[in-house]
């Protein structure tokens, strides 16, 4: 089972730039197995393009399904936040990007819950979720 992140979806489902090179990352995946998004990227994508209906018949349609998030990863998502906070203040993390809950939510869910992650934030994800299997969509 792999999960998906947020930012793939939009440019899958957004038709932007990077929809080609979505989709064949997760027609890839889907060929091995089960693609799935947690609560934070289906909330994150209708947040981003709007139309709820449209997106929730999309998922259906490509067969990326819903995945709950266990206790166990809100839990290590929330001390991830915390370990990311402590190395801003200490001065010994980037941040080009502001970080929330979501970030760490998703790759929480993606390292305890499945076998890796279709994302274009690999970076941060490989930064944070040491041993976690990152899926790049290449263009």
């Amino acid at each position: 089972m792999i999960a998906v992140d947020s930012s793939v979806l939009v440019d899958f489902i957004g038709d932007g730039p990077g929809a080609a090179a979505a989709e064949e990352a997760l027609r890839a995946a889907l060929m091995d197995g089960p693609v799935v998004a947690c609560a934070v990227v289906i909330s994150e994508v209708v947040a981003g393009l709007g139309h709820g209906d449209i997106v929730m018949e999309t998922l259906d349609e490509v067969g990326i399904v819903y995945s709950p998030l266990e206790l166990r990863s809100a839990v290590r998502a929330g001390e991830m936040q915390r370990r990311y906070k402590e190395r801003l203040r200490r001065g010994t993390g980037a941040a080009p990007t502001q970080r929330t809950v979501p970030d760490f939510l998703i790759g929480s869910h993606a390292l305890l819950q499945c076998q890796g992650l279709i994302t274009r934030d690999a970076a941060f994800f490989r930064d944070y979720f040491k041993g976690l299997k990152v899926i790049v969509p290449q263009a």
